[in-house]
């Protein structure tokens, strides 16, 4: 029997790639997204059509992680249908590029909005019925960019990704005596197949950001050129999807999955941090935690 799967930001992207091949994997999945019935109808009925040639089990539903009554609605009315919620999928994000001085301390707090308070949110809608089915599995989608390489003017996103990635580690250790799962999938950067950098936010203060340009002159664009340089030619932005399936899939699922075929260095880095936060958990009597 199949998982019931719930993964935020499912409109496009990641998100959208990662409820169709879960659903063929034989899962329910609930592709949430915001604006079902304005911006994002297409989307919903691209789901739809894709089920019925597929007969897969998918469902658009309401799903704003900026708020909380959307997400304890989305929760609730996934529940009412299925009698229950098995995994949690945190692919919701928004990223931002441009000098890190240009942008305004809301548009900071924006940015933290969506990719960090927003699986909070999340995570109050679910995580008490998860605790009380002593079961679950929580997937956070991160990023490379916490421990990586980390070009310049994307301060705010990696800022942003980087406090998700450690909300997530302290989740782990106080899920698992509820018999909750956690996994952080980290992609790289993929310049292909999502709507991130095409997307991408850019600094409120042009007029600061104008002064960058005079002794960075074209630098964003640089830095995705060199990205896109980077990334060989057989990367598929469709792996990070498959790694979801993997690990939902598996019986004891791993803490850490990376998934970036240019390489920049996170894995590395990744194991020493976790390797070292594990040691510590022993030397506090909380190995199990590990």
């Amino acid at each position: 029997m199949g998982e019931v799967i719930v993964v935020t930001g499912a409109s496009s992207g990641f998100g959208a790639l990662t409820v169709r091949r879960l659903a063929l994997a034989g899962h329910t999945v609930y592709a949430g997204m915001r604006e079902t019935l304005g911006r994002n109808a297409t989307a919903v009925a691209d789901l739809k059509a894709f089920g019925a040639e597929n007969k897969a089990d998918v469902h658009a539903v309401e799903l704003d992680v900026q708020s909380q009554e959307s997400a304890d609605t989305a929760i609730s009315s996934i529940i009412s249908e299925q009698g229950r919620l098995d995994v949690v999928v945190h692919n919701a994000g928004h990223m931002v590029t441009g000098p890190a001085e240009a942008f305004t301390p809301e548009q900071y707090a924006d940015l933290y909005d969506v990719n960090v308070l927003g699986t909070q949110r999340v995570n109050r809608a679910a995580l008490p019925h998860l605790r009380r089915q002593r079961s679950g599995h929580v997937v956070w989608v991160g990023s490379s960019s916490t421990r990586g390489g980390t070009p310049p003017y994307l301060a705010p996103y990696f800022a942003a990704k980087a406090a998700m990635d450690a909300v997530a580690v302290s989740y782990r250790a106080e899920l698992l005596r509820f018999g909750i799962e956690t996994t952080v999938v980290v992609p790289g950067a993929f310049t292909h197949g999502t709507n991130h950098f095409a997307h991408s936010g850019t600094p409120a203060d042009t007029a600061r950001a104008s002064e960058y340009e005079e002794l960075y002159p074209g630098l964003m664009d640089q830095v995705g050129s060199r990205l896109a340089e980077l990334e060989p030619s057989w990367a598929d932005v469709g792996a990070v999807a498959d790694a979801i399936v993997d690990v939902v899939a598996a019986a004891k699922p791993p803490f850490r999955v990376h998934v970036d075929p240019s390489s920049d260095g996170a894995e590395v880095v990744n194991a020493v941090a976790d390797r070292v936060r594990g040691e510590f958990l022993r030397r506090v009597e909380l190995a199990d935690l590990i």
